[in-house]
C-alpha cells in the first residue's frame, strides 16, 4: 500500500520506519551491453545527484519551512549545501561527540521512543533535475545511500516516502511523480527520531545526507535481486555455485546465460537456462582458486538476460569469490584452515568530512591495513559504503559486517549495567525496526566473499529481539556465522552468537575461559584500547594464539582517530575533539583511539601492531635464519630475505636470499654465509627483513612484511685509562673542571651540574634534575595515576641536596650529590658525575628504595640544552618510539629525527617519544656540533628528547597550548613504566611493567661532545 500523506508522528513511532520504500536488494552492478559489463565502470543507468543542493536549516521542526516541497515555493534566497556531507560540518548547528550517553541526556528527560521536538534540527534540501535521456520513458528510482537519522521525500510537490536507518540505502520509486523538463526533489532530514535511539554509537553526532544520492532506472526485465552462493566442496578444491534470482518485469519465461570467467578472462563455465520471476540457477565451476585474505582470487560472474526475440536486455557483472567459512570442532575455519583474525575496528571517518568519506580515503585505509599485516575489519558499528566491501573483496580483508544498532545509553549508566529501560531487549514493538536494519544490511551485502560474519550490532544488551535477529541471519544465510558480544550480560541468550566475544577482557580472563572446556571459540571483538599512547601489553593477547586453538584473535579498538579540523583564535588549523565545539555534554578526547591519526598518518603504535600481526616469523642466529610461515594458504615465493650485519651501529655487510620456498604452515632454516668473521670486539646486530620481491596491489616492491633480529656482544679489552690534563678549581660555591677546550661547572649551592661548555658552546640551558614523573597518558588518567602517584609529581619538583662530595685522582674527578625528598624520610637519590680526559662525563644515578610508596612512573635525569641543538642521530630501539610493554615491534638500529618529531600527535599532549635500548644518541645543531649521550649495550638507558618538559605536556590539553620552543629537553631514564592498553578507563599497566618503589634502582650513561 502506498501512503500519500506524511506525518511527524512517525518520528516517535517505532512501528513506522519505512514508508513507500523499495525492498532491500543486492548491490550488484548491471548494464545494457556486454561491452559495458566487461568494462565494469560507471553504470549508465545511474545518474548522480551529488553536488550542491539548496538548503535551509531549522533548529526545530516548528521553525522549518513546512511547505518548501510545494512547486510554488521559492528557494532562490536559500544557501547551498554539499551532498554528500554532514549539516553540522557545513556551518549549521554544531557537532557533538558523546560515547555511551545519549546526546540529549541532562538536557531533556526522555525515554524511548520520545523525541523532544524543541531540540530536533531539521535540514530542508531541494535539488532540481531533468531526467537524463537514457532514463526517459522508463521506471525511475532514487537511492539515498545514507541519511541521518530520518527523512521525508517529495517530488514535484507530491509525497514519495519516508525512511530511518542512517547507514543502509533507502530507495523510492519516483515514476508516478516525474514530469517532463525540470523536476523538484525535496528532502526533509530530522536529526532525532526513533532511529536515533538505536544509533548511540561512540561517535560524533551529525545529521544530513552524508552518502551518495543517485537516480537509477532498470531495463524492461531486470535482476532486482541476486544471492550468489559460491562455495567449496569437502576437498576445498572444487567450487560450488548457485544463484537465487528475483526478476522484475518478467511476465513470462526469460533466457538467462550464465558465464563464469577467471581473473585472466578465460571462461571457466557457462550455461543457458530459462527462468521465471523467481528461480535458482546453478553451474559446476569445477576446480577453482579459492578466495581468502591471503589470496583474494575473484571470478567474474556474468548473467546475460535475453527476451523472446533473443535480444540482450540486461547484463549483470558480479565479482565473486569461492570460499567456505564454517565451524569445525568448535573452531572457525576458512577453506579448511583454522583462522586467526588479526583485526581492527574501523569507523568511516575523515577529519574534514566526518563520515562522508571518499574513495581515496578507503583506498588509503585498505592499503595501510594490508601493509601492516592486519587481515580483518569489523565495520564498527554500522554497515559501510558498498565500495568498501568491493575493495575488501579485491584486496583481501575478512569482514565482520555489523548492523546499525547500538543502544548503549539505555542500559549502561556511568559504567554500571542498568537495563531498567533497555531497548530493544524483549520489547516486541521494537523488533520490526531492529530486524529491518538486519535485513537491509544482509540483502545489500550478501554477495561479498569478504564478509564472514554477520554482527547483531554493538552494546545493546541482549534479549529476545536480538535472538530473533540472530535466527534470521542463520535462516537466511547458512554460509556465515553470527556474532554478538552482549550475551555476557545474560547467558540465557547465548544463542545470539556462534562465538564467545568479549570486549576488553584481560589476557588472564581470556585464558580462564579457554582453560575451562569452552563450547565456543573466542574472539575479542574489541581489545587493546588504542587511546593516545597505548597498546602496551598487546603481545600477551597474541601469545594466546599458539597456546589455545579456540583463541581466534581479535579486533583492536580502533583504526582511526575521530578528530575534526577546527581553527584556533589565530586562524591556525588543529584537530579538535569533544567539547571544542561548545558541545555539551561531551566525552572529550575519548574519540582518539586510532592506530592511525585522523589526518591519515600512521601513529607510532602501528610499529607494534605490524610486528605482532606478522604472518611469517623470522628467528635469527649468527649463522642461520629460521623462516616459519604461519600463512594458511600462500608460500613465500613472492618474498625475498634481506639480511644486514651491523657492528656498533655501523652496517658492515648485506646478504640477500632472493628465492624463498617455505610452504604455508611450514618452516625452513636458511644458512648465512657472512664474509665478516664477527670475532672482533663489539656489539653485533643481525637483522632479517622479509620483503616483497615485486609490487602487489597494496604495496610497492621491497615493502617489508616481517623482521627478526639477533644481537650479541663480543667482549673486548677495556680501554686504558688516560691521565687527566685538566685542572680542578674548587671554590666556596662552585667546582670547576677546566680543560684546553672544555669547561664544566658544578654548584655546591644549587646541588647540580651547572655548566657544560665545549669549545665555547654552552650546552646546559637548565641543569639536570631527578625526575619521577611523566606526562600522563590517556591510560594513566584512566586508572587515576594522577591520584595514585601524585606524590611523584611533587617529588620531581621539590628536592633537597643534603650532601656534596668531591673525589679526584690522576685520571678523573667525581662530584656526587645526595638528594632527599619530602615524600619519604627513607628515600635518597645519589647522582655522581665523573669527568675524564676530554671533558667526558660519566653519570651514575642511584635510587635507594623506600617502603610505603606507590610504584614509580619513571626514574630519570632531565636537563635542557639550547633549542638549536635539535637534530637527533640514534643508535637505539626504533625507529618509532617504544616502551617496556610495547617494544616487540622495535628493532635495534640507527635512525635520525628532530626533537619536535619525537612528540607524537596524540590529540591531547602526553608522554611519547621514548626510546629504549639507547646505546648512543647525538644531539646536534646544523653544524653537527653538540653532545652525545651514550650507554653500555649491557645496560642501555631510555631517552626522551623533546622540545617540552613532562610538566609542560601535562598542562596542555591541545598542541596549540604548548609554549613556544625555547629548549631541547633531554630526559635519560634508567626505567620507565609501560604504557598499558587493556583499556583506558581503569586497567593498570601489567605488574611486570611497573617500577617497584621499594627496590633500589641505578643507571649509568656518559655525556661527551659530538
Amino acid at each position: 500500500m502506498t501512503i500519500s500523506k506524511p506525518s511527524l508522528d512517525w518520528l516517535t513511532d517505532p512501528a513506522v520506519f519505512a514508508v513507500n520504500r523499495v525492498e532491500a536488494h543486492s548491490d550488484h552492478r548491471y548494464y545494457e551491453t556486454v561491452a559495458e559489463a566487461e568494462a565494469r565502470g560507471d553504470m549508465q543507468l545511474r545518474y548522480s545527484l551529488n553536488g550542491a543542493w539548496k538548503f535551509a536549516y531549522s533548529s526545530k521542526p516548528a521553525g522549518r519551512p513546512a511547505d518548501f516541497y510545494e512547486m510554488g515555493f521559492s528557494t532562490e534566497s536559500w544557501n547551498f549545501i554539499e551532498v554528500p556531507g554532514h549539516i553540522q560540518l557545513q556551518g549549521y548547528g554544531k557537532p557533538q561527540y558523546v560515547n555511551t550517553m545519549y546526546p540529549w541526556d541532562g538536557i531533556h528527560e526522555l525515554r524511548p521512543p520520545q523525541v523532544n521536538m524543541e531540540d530536533n534540527a531539521v535540514g530542508s534540501y531541494v535539488k532540481t533535475f531533468t531526467v537524463p535521456q537514457q532514463m526517459k520513458n522508463r521506471p525511475l528510482y532514487i537511492s539515498f545511500q545514507g541519511v541521518e537519522s530520518a527523512f521525508y521525500v517529495w517530488l514535484n510537490g507530491q509525497f514519495v516516502g519516508y525512511s530511518e536507518d542512517s547507514f543502509t540505502p533507502a530507495e523510492f520509486d519516483l515514476t508516478p511523480y516525474v514530469q517532463e523538463g525540470e523536476n523538484k526533489l525535496a528532502v526533509e532530514v530530522y536529526q532525532r527520531s526513533t532511529g536515533a535511539w538505536l544509533e548511540d554509537q561512540d561517535f560524533w553526532r551529525f545529521s544530513g545526507i552524508f552518502r551518495d544520492v543517485y537516480l537509477y532506472t532498470v531495463p524492461e526485465i531486470h535482476v532486482q535481486d541476486m544471492f550468489v552462493h559460491a562455495g567449496l566442496d569437502d576437498s576445498y578444491r572444487n567450487g560450488t555455485l548457485s544463484i537465487d534470482l528475483k526478476l522484475q518485469g518478467a511476465t513470462a519465461e526469460v533466457d538467462v546465460e550464465l558465464i563464469l570467467k577467471s581473473s585472466s578472462g578465460a571462461i571457466v563455465a557457462s550455461s543457458k537456462q530459462t527462468v521465471e520471476q523467481q528461480a535458482t540457477i546453478a553451474i559446476d565451476p569445477g576446480e577453482v582458486q579459492p578466495w581468502s585474505a591471503e589470496e583474494p582470487n575473484l571470478y567474474s560472474l556474468y548473467l546475460v538476460l535475453r527476451n523472446r526475440k533473443g535480444e540482450i536486455i540486461e547484463v549483470v557483472h558480479e565479482k565473486i569469490g569461492f570460499r567456505r567459512f564454517e565451524m569445525m570442532n568448535n573452531i572457525m575455519h576458512i577453506n579448511g584452515k583454522r583462522i586467526i583474525f588479526k583485526g581492527v575496528n574501523r569507523h568511516e571517518f575523515n577529519p574534514r568530512r566526518g563520515r562522508a568519506i571518499t574513495k581515496e580515503d578507503m583506498l588509503w585505509d585498505i592499503k595501510t591495513i594490508k601493509q601492516n599485516n592486519l587481515n580483518a575489519v569489523r565495520t564498527s558499528h554500522y554497515p559501510n559504503q558498498s565500495l568498501w566491501y568491493e575493495l575488501c573483496d579485491e584486496y583481501g580483508i575478512y569482514l565482520i559486517d555489523e548492523m546499525n544498532l547500538e543502544t548503549h545509553g539505555s542500559w549502561q549508566k556511568m559504567g554500571k549495567v542498568d537495563p531498567s529501560w533497555n531497548i530493544p531487549h524483549h520489547n516486541k514493538e521494537w523488533e520490526p525496526i531492529v530486524l529491518d536494519r538486519a535485513v537491509s544490511m544482509l540483502e545489500r551485502d550478501k554477495n561479498h566473499p569478504s564478509i564472514l560474519i554477520w554482527s547483531l550490532g554493538n552494546e545493546s544488551y541482549v534479549g529476545e529481539v536480538l535472538l530473533n535477529v540472530a535466527n534470521y541471519f542463520r535462516a537466511k544465510d547458512s554460509s556465515r556465522l553470527v556474532h554478538y558480544e552482549g550475551v555476557v550480560y545474560d547467558r540465557r541468550f547465548s544463542d545470539c552468537t556462534d562465538m564467545e566475544s568479549r570486549m576488553y577482557a584481560k589476557p588472564a580472563d581470556i585464558e580462564a575461559y579457554l582453560s575451562n572446556s569452552p563450547s565456543k571459540p573466542y574472539i575479542s571483538c574489541e581489545y587493546i584500547h588504542a587511546m593516545g599512547n597505548s597498546l602496551g601489553g598487546m603481545h600477551k593477547y597474541i601469545e594466546l594464539e599458539d597456546k589455545y586453538p579456540m583463541y581466534q584473535g581479535g579486533f583492536i579498538w580502533d583504526y582511526i582517530d575521530q578528530m575534526l579540523v577546527k581553527k584556533d583564535r589565530y586562524g591556525q588549523e588543529f584537530l579538535a575533539y569533544g567539547g571544542d565545539f561548545d558541545d555539551r555534554s561531551n566525552d572529550s578526547n575519548f574519540c582518539g583511539n586510532g592506530i592511525v591519526y585522523a589526518d591519515r598518518k600512521v601513529t607510532p603504535k602501528m610499529q607494534e601492531v605490524k610486528f605482532l600481526y606478522q604472518n611469517v616469523k623470522l628467528s635469527v642466529t649468527r649463522n642461520a635464519v629460521l623462516v616459519r610461515n604461519d600463512n594458511l594458504f600462500i608460500d613465500t615465493r613472492h618474498n625475498k630475505l634481506v639480511l644486514s650485519l651491523m657492528k656498533d651501529g655501523q652496517q658492515i655487510e648485506t646478504l640477500v636470499i632472493h628465492t624463498l620456498e617455505v610452504a604455508a604452515g611450514e618452516e625452513r632454516e636458511y644458512k648465512l654465509a657472512w664474509q665478516n668473521d664477527m670475532t672482533a670486539g663489539g656489539e653485533y646486530v643481525i637483522t632479517a627483513s622479509l620483503q616483497l620481491r615485486e609490487a602487489m596491489l597494496w604495496a610497492e616492491a621491497n615493502h617489508e612484511l616481517a623482521f627478526g633480529q639477533h644481537i650479541f656482544v663480543i667482549e673486548q679489552a677495556a680501554a686504558q685509562k688516560v691521565k687527566r690534563t685538566f685542572r680542578v678549581a674548587e671554590g666556596d660555591v662552585n667546582v670547576g673542571v677546566h680543560g684546553s677546550d672544555f669547561s664544566i661547572m658544578f654548584s655546591k649551592q644549587a646541588g647540580t651540574l651547572l655548566s657544560l661548555n665545549y669549545e665555547g658552546r654552552e650546552m646546559i640551558a637548565q641543569p639536570p634534575h631527578v625526575l619521577f614523573w611523566r606526562a600522563m597518558t590517556d591510560n594513566d588518567k584512566g586508572y587515576a595515576q594522577g591520584y595514585e602517584r601524585a606524590l611523584w609529581y611533587a617529588a620531581s619538583l621539590s628536592r633537597k641536596c643534603k650532601k656534596f662530595e668531591l673525589e679526584q685522582d690522576e685520571y678523573s674527578v667525581t662530584i656526587m650529590y645526595t638528594y632527599q625528598f619530602s615524600i619519604s624520610s627513607e628515600l635518597e637519590v645519589k647522582v655522581a658525575y665523573t669527568v675524564t680526559e676530554g671533558g667526558v662525563i660519566a653519570v651514575k644515578a642511584d635510587y635507594s628504595g623506600a617502603e610505603g610508596l606507590p610504584t614509580l612512573p619513571i626514574f630519570a635525569l632531565s636537563f635542557k640544552v639550547p633549542a638549536d641543538y635539535d637534530a637527533l642521530d640514534w643508535y637505539a630501539m626504533g625507529p618509532e618510539d617504544n616502551y617496556a610493554d610495547r617494544v616487540h615491534g622495535a628493532r635495534l638500529t640507527t635512525f635520525q629525527n628532530r626533537a619536535k618529531d619525537t612528540l607524537a600527535n596524540y590529540v591531547v599532549p602526553q608522554e611519547s617519544g621514548n626510546y629504549m635500548g639507547v646505546r648512543r644518541v647525538a644531539i646536534t645543531n646544523e653544524l653537527q656540533q653538540g653532545i652525545v649521550v651514550s650507554s653500555s649495550p649491557k645496560s642501555p638507558v631510555e631517552c626522551r628528547i623533546s622540545p617540552y618538559t613532562a610538566f609542560e605536556l601535562e598542562n596542555a590539553q591541545h598542541h596549540y597550548e604548548l609554549p613556544n620552543v625555547h629548549y631541547t629537553v633531554v630526559t635519560v631514564a634508567g626505567k620507565q613504566m609501560g604504557v598499558g592498553g587493556d583499556d583506558s578507563w581503569g586497567a593498570p599497566v601489567h605488574p611486570e611493567y611497573h617500577i617497584a618503589s621499594d627496590q633500589p634502582l641505578s643507571f649509568e650513561f656518559t655525556i661527551s661532545r659530538a
